[in-house]
């Protein structure tokens, strides 16, 4: 079996690919469903809009629910402190995510104007919500989370729910609805064609071009804008067990870009968001739908994968007890447990991705409003 400290990076590493492809998997969904009202101008004009996700959506909600089990059971203590922490949130993403399969089971099974009207609205909802929920929730957590842990190691949240929505967590909320709005664009103008195509190509342009503004801004915010890091200041045994009160943390100003000076080649990675995206908005505007979903999800790559570097190893500072800080090292399952679960991701995940990319392919090509006209009980 491999050693404790590998097996901590590792998993690290695995629980930030499951955050990268549900951002890419399910996020081109929910930028499809953000994107509904504004693209379809007539009702068989949303049915071909809903019908470039109906087949797939529920089937890449299995990476939402595979990233969150794996946080439960490799990172215990985050899953816990976090749903603490942030529990108003997370409700408000399953209250959000709740309109999805209702709407597109029920939304045509009425014809009437305003039923449909009504879950469409309701299918923005479950697209627009949860992206902008979970890019606040990076933005604080890049500001450090209120939390402490007694002697118990029982953790107690101590703000509040609209301590959440300061002005850099909100800026990152837009950086993240933004990204995933793009990346839908880029996915229905690759399924769609015609008047359908053109407005979901101006939609991810627009969407690719916020992105870029505001992610530049939420850096340039994080150098010069005063909001401070965090730094292990003690000696920290990597093959320890899990104690995130057995360190010393202090704040720094410049902490969040320490890994960056000490490894150069990570810039790579906020390059890779910001060109990226402004490779999608080029094959965007030349119709090359197709490496312009390629570029886009090298955009989410690189836009999640900065956040990740620059905390490395921080998983959820605490701003009211920086020494309870998570970490990659002390916050962890045992050895055995991550152990385990290691060898079944090996199994497991490429069965996941054998099997979504045989779906993909079985129903790829062109939704059309001629289709949905001709397949009337057959289309969502």
């Amino acid at each position: 079996m491999l050693d404790y400290p590998t097996l901590k990076i590792i998993w690290w590493l695995l629980i930030g690919v499951l955050l990268v492809g549900f951002a890419i998997m399910d996020g081109h969904d929910m930028g499809v469903g953000t994107l509904l009202p504004f693209v379809g101008k007539s009702d068989i004009e949303r049915r071909a809009v809903i019908n470039t996700v109906g087949p797939h959506w529920d089937g890449n909600q299995v990476w939402f629910i595979t990233g969150g089990g794996a946080i439960f059971a490799a990172w215990p203590i985050v899953y816990a402190t976090a749903f603490s922490g942030f529990y108003w949130a997370m409700l408000a993403v399953l209250w959000a995510l709740f309109f999805r399969p209702v709407g597109f089971d029920y939304r045509s099974k009425v014809q009437d104007a305003r039923w449909r009207s009504t879950w469409d609205w309701g299918l923005f909802v479950g697209g627009a919500v949860p992206p902008l929920i979970f890019g606040v929730a990076f933005g604080n957590l890049l500001q450090g989370v209120p939390f402490r842990f007694d002697d118990y190691m029982v953790s107690t949240y101590t703000g509040t729910f609209w301590q959440l929505l300061n002005p850099f967590a909100l800026l990152a909320g837009v950086v993240s609805s933004a990204m995933i709005t793009m990346h839908g664009g880029v996915y229905l103008a690759h399924r769609t064609e015609g008047a359908i195509q053109r407005r979901a190509i101006r939609g991810g342009l627009v969407a690719a071009a916020v992105m870029v503004v505001a992610f530049l801004a939420a850096g340039l915010w994080l150098r010069v804008g005063g909001i401070e890091g965090y730094v292990i200041s003690s000696r920290i045994d990597p093959a320890s067990l899990s104690d995130p009160l057995a360190k010393t943390v202090v704040r720094d100003a410049g902490a969040w870009w320490a890994n960056y000076s000490r490894q150069p080649l990570l810039w790579s990675l906020p390059m890779l968001g910001v060109g990226g995206a402004l490779l999608a908005m080029g094959l965007l505007s030349a119709a090359r739908t197709g490496w312009a979903f390629v570029a886009s999800s090298l955009a989410i790559v690189g836009v999640i994968g900065t956040a990740g570097a620059a905390m490395f190893p921080f998983v959820m500072p605490s701003s009211s007890m920086p020494n309870a800080s998570l970490t990659v090292w002390d916050s962890v399952s045992s050895h055995l447990t991550l152990g385990l679960m290691f060898w079944a991701t090996l199994i497991f995940m490429p069965l996941i991705v054998f099997y979504t990319s045989w779906a993909y392919r079985v129903m790829r090509g062109k939704v059309t409003v001629e289709q949905i006209q001709a397949n009337e009980h057959n289309a969502y």
